[in-house]
């Protein structure tokens, strides 16, 4: 299939059916999140794909209007970013080459802190953008979600020096989900409003 179809027919699943993704599947997916990219390969994340049903309730518990949507899809996938920035500087100084080290020194981090900490959880959504659209690729329906209690995931979680950003849901629509793109058509603004050429 053509990416241009995968766009069109891909949506944000609003019931799922219960079945699980295969294990071979799953396996795709995590090297697919591991070979993500970002800004000077800069790699600032976390990925925690939930299959445990107790662990996958508790954190639905705690994700407000999205509860239904985690219980019956077949894995969550948690995204975190750094919390900790000497971890993440610790990182990229054992992992990365001395020029993309001091772009990072000499360019991002005297923004201060807070815009480092923009910039990082920037790159995790490069990192959801390039996940949809693997899991539409693989015919394995998604749910991006920010309507989570983060530091509640955190709790659960307990991954050190990261902090959850956001979530997918995964797995196969429900036949009667009625936000299918058949029955509820993509709604978006006009192809001359949002793309100019120069």
């Amino acid at each position: 299939m053509k990416f241009i179809e995968l766009a069109q027919n891909r949506y944000t699943t609003k019931a799922y059916n219960n079945k699980k993704i295969d294990q071979n599947l799953i396996c795709e997916l995590k090297e697919i999140l591991r070979l993500s990219p970002s800004s000077i390969n800069s790699q600032p994340w976390r990925f925690i794909i939930v299959s445990d049903e107790k662990t996958k309730r508790a954190l639905a518990d705690v994700s407000h209007f999205n509860k239904s949507k985690i219980n019956e899809a077949s894995h969550l996938v948690v995204f975190l970013g750094f919390k900790d920035l000497r971890k993440f500087e610790k990182q990229i100084t054992d992992f990365l080459p001395e020029g993309a080290v001091n772009y990072y020194h000499q360019v991002l981090k005297p923004k201060g802190d807070e815009q480092v900490h923009i910039w990082l959880n920037k790159q995790v959504y490069i990192s959801l953008g390039f996940f949809l659209s693997a899991c539409a690729s693989m015919n394995i329906d998604s749910t991006a979600m920010e309507g989570i209690q983060n530091e509640k995931y955190d709790e659960i979680l307990q991954e050190e020096g990261y902090q959850t950003l956001f979530a997918v849901a995964i797995g196969y629509r429900h036949e009667d989900d009625a936000n299918q793109p058949d029955r509820n058509p993509k709604l978006r603004l006009p192809l001359e409003q949002v793309v100019k050429e120069r």
